[in-house]
């Protein structure tokens, strides 16, 4: 699993565990969010992110019981334009600009060594250290679009609100993160916890998600809430487009 998958697969998990409800009214906003329940925390939690137009995501950890670590960071909106890299380890590393129908990509040579085994050295003397410039509605690039786009984790928190099983859920005790007063609510289901962090000040986001499994193990922090994603894009001169040369032999990354 790569590592812009992970973090799709992180979020997924972050909108299960804010799923672990049955719906109803969602709290009064002048109520205390660390006097409620673990379901009506979960509630506000997921409506307080479903209402973002903008974030800032970043994910660390590992999948596949590989022990192999990953990290993801990207600021990203509902328009589908985001900013920031992906880090497979020795699989290779990338980074990533998208505005409107255009993306930049700057993968690093183990990115290409991996990835793409036949041709990806020819990219990488072509590219000579600058970003590769295509249409981000390239199906071979796909994958690292969607997960530019706010749209696609709002649609992983909606399609898991009716999941059938959503495991237990618990609330722990009042705690803190980056200085920040949270209350953690657990959603426990077979060898996994799922635990989100729900700010108890302003708005009741999540701002950290903890996955521990026999497969998976990382965190997804998230931060800037309906902060701009950065306006800038490579310039011409650190870029080569590419679209005409994607080919066969470039695999979906």
């Amino acid at each position: 699993m790569s590592g812009h998958r992970w973090a799709a697969r992180a979020a997924a998990g972050a909108a299960a565990v804010a799923l672990t409800v049955t719906g109803g009214a969602v709290a009064q906003a002048d109520d205390d969010t660390a006097s409620l329940g673990a379901e009506q925390i979960a509630d506000r939690s997921r409506d307080a992110l479903l209402k973002v137009s903008s974030l800032h995501l970043s994910a660390r950890g590992s999948v596949d019981g590989s022990g192999d670590s990953m990290s993801v960071d990207l600021s990203l909106d509902r328009d589908g334009n985001c900013a920031g890299g992906i880090d497979m380890g020795e699989d290779g590393s990338v980074e990533i600009v998208k505005r409107a129908d255009d993306v930049w990509l700057k993968p690093d040579r183990a990115f290409w060594e991996t990835h793409v085994p036949i041709g990806g050295s020819t990219f990488d003397a072509i590219l000579d250290g600058r970003y590769m410039k295509a249409k981000a509605d390239d199906p071979r690039l796909l994958s690292v679009t969607e997960v530019c786009d706010l749209d696609t984790f709002r649609k992983l928190i909606t399609d898991n609100r009716d999941a059938a099983d959503r495991g237990t859920l618990t609330k722990g005790r009042e705690t803190e993160v980056n200085g920040a007063p949270v209350i953690p609510v657990t959603r426990a289901q077979g060898d996994e916890r799922v635990t989100v962090y729900v700010a108890t000040e302003g708005e009741p986001y999540p701002v950290r998600v903890t996955v521990q499994g026999p497969k998976e193990k990382g965190t997804v922090t998230f931060s800037g809430f309906d902060r701009p994603v950065p306006a800038g894009t490579p310039s011409a001169d650190e870029t080569v487009d590419v679209t005409a040369l994607l080919g066969r032999s470039v695999k979906p990354v």
